[in-house]
């Protein structure tokens, strides 16, 4: 991230200047750049999941659903097994009101991700989803001779143990 800055000038009617005063005191930030840099941040990982669909992002879907658990569950659990390479993990807790929220942290193509998202939002139950997103990427998962990190922690103490005899 560049340190230099650059100054921006705006206008705003004056009831939205306002708000977004209220808006930066009410969530205890520094300066109305801070807030405005976040949203500007937010607007441009949007615009590049609707403008480049094989740009590579990472982010989070989040879903709230209720009914018959079981069975959405299993077709939440069904979708994603589509979209293996997309769906880092997944988070899972029961709220108020027979309701339930899940959580996936998800990486790849702008437009799988999209993809996942209508998948998921097509299912019975689901009342709320939404589908945020980055730029920024998750480090590479395997390192780049091919091995995993596990597979290269058990070859290295293999190889330091047979040195050792």
């Amino acid at each position: 991230m560049s340190t230099e800055l650059a100054r921006l000038s705006m206008s705003l009617p004056a009831d939205l200047f306002r708000q977004l005063d209220i808006m930066v005191e009410e969530r205890g930030l520094p300066s109305r750049s801070q807030l405005i840099a976040e949203l500007i941040r937010h607007s441009l990982a949007k615009h590049e999941a609707r403008t480049r669909p094989d740009e590579m992002l990472a982010g989070t879907i989040t879903i709230v659903y209720r009914g018959d658990r079981g069975r959405v569950r299993q077709q939440l659990a069904e979708r994603q097994t589509e979209f293996l390479k997309e769906v880092i993990s997944s988070q899972h807790v029961f709220l108020e009101d027979d309701q339930s929220l899940e959580v996936l942290l998800v990486q790849g193509p702008a437009v799988r991700l999209a993809d996942l998202a209508d998948a998921l939002r097509g299912i019975r139950g689901v009342s709320q989803l939404e589908l945020v997103t980055t730029t920024a990427l998750l480090p590479p998962l395997h390192e780049q001779d091919g091995l995993d990190a596990a597979t290269s922690a058990v070859t290295g103490k293999a190889a330091r143990g047979a040195e050792a005899a």
